[in-house]
Order: structure tokens, then C-alpha cells, then sequence
């Protein structure tokens, strides 16, 4: 079973992410901010990661230590999950159509973090959630799984379709990087013998 777990506290959050690589799509998502716990049901849903994440945070000082540290979190949870990364697809990509929306999201699971962001918003929240905070999870997710990741907004209007196409994206590209090729045999996508480091 590819799977991670992760238990993490600090004096502003603790945190325990779950997730299984091979799972179904299952979720038990509680973060204490709605609109997050929304979007990250989404990317278990559509990736098929079973995701658990429970988090209890500092919210009576604001949600960006709740919405960083469950990035991280989850990132070093699908990090330790991927192993050395034998046999995976390594390359996810998707475009995203949500109504008026488009988004397109395209990453590679390279151990080499980076995060370019092509996307913005025209509210300051969804829900209670700060929308300046939405970049912000991605970046803290590229960092702690090795991902180089790629997200645009291509055109949309309405703010909840615009996050909502953009999770959607990142989740089925994922499905495709971290799917196991039966022809790769368990090597690792990489003609330098790893990935990453």
C-alpha cells in the first residue's frame, strides 16, 4: 500500500494527514475553515487519494498558519507515500472546465519544488476563507512533496468556479503523475536513477 501519514504540532496547529495513493477518493477532511475543507474533498475525490486531515488551528488569530500547515502536512504525507517514485507516471496534466471557467494545471513529481501561480482573484474570500491564502496552500504543497507545479487560469469569472477548476486540475493531474506504469516495472522515471536531490 502507498500510503503516508503525518502527524504535526506546533504551537499554532496540530495537524494529522492521511492520505493512500491507491485509495478511492475517500475523504474525512476538517480543517475548521469551510471553503478549504470543501477544496480539499474535491482533490481527494477527483485524484482518488483517500485523504484523512484533521486540523486544529490557531483561528482566533487568523487562517494562514491552519492553511500552510495543512499544505505542508499534506504534502510530506503524498511524499512519503510516493517512496523513491518507482514505476509512477511522474507527469500529471488537466484542463479544468467549470461553467464559465478554465483552468489548467500541469506538474511533474521531480523532487524539485516550484510553484508558478498564473491565476488571481476578484474577492477577498470565499466563504470565510482569505483568497490570497489559495496560492499560498499550492506553494506550501509544491514545497513539502517535490512537485514542480504549474497552475493558469486561462479565463472565468466567478471567484468559487476559478478555485474550484483550479483544485480540480491539480487533483486529476495528480492522478495521472502518481498512477503506477505496469511497462515501467517499478523503475524510476528518471535517467539519472532518482528523482530529486
Amino acid at each position: 500500500m502507498r500510503t503516508g501519514r503525518i502527524a504535526r504540532k506546533t504551537a499554532e496547529t496540530d495537524i494529522l494527514v492521511e492520505v493512500n495513493l491507491d485509495g478511492t477518493g475517500a475523504y474525512a477532511v476538517s480543517t475548521g475553515i469551510g471553503f478549504l475543507d470543501h477544496m480539499v474533498e474535491q482533490f481527494s475525490r477527483h485524484s482518488l487519494i483517500d485523504v484523512t486531515m484533521k486540523v486544529d488551528g490557531d483561528l482566533h488569530i487568523d487562517q494562514h498558519h491552519t492553511t500552510e500547515d495543512s499544505a505542508i502536512a499534506l504534502g510530506q504525507a503524498l511524499g512519503q507515500a510516493l517512496g523513491d517514485k518507482g514505476g509512477i507516471g511522474r507527469y500529471g496534466q488537466a484542463y479544468s472546465p467549470m461553467d464559465e471557467t478554465l483552468a489548467r494545471v500541469a506538474l511533474d513529481i521531480s523532487g524539485r519544488p516550484f510553484l508558478v501561480w498564473k491565476a488571481r482573484f476578484t474577492q477577498e474570500k470565499l466563504g470565510e476563507w482569505d483568497t490570497e491564502l489559495v496560492e499560498h496552500w499550492f506553494h506550501s504543497v509544491a514545497q513539502a512533496a517535490g512537485i514542480t507545479l504549474h497552475v493558469q487560469l486561462l479565463y472565468g469569472q466567478n471567484n468559487h468556479h476559478v478555485c474550484e477548476a483550479i483544485y480540480k486540475g491539480f487533483a486529476r493531474a495528480m492522478r495521472q503523475a502518481v498512477e503506477l506504469d505496469s511497462r515501467k516495472q517499478g523503475a524510476i522515471p528518471s535517467t539519472k536513477g532518482q528523482l530529486g536531490g
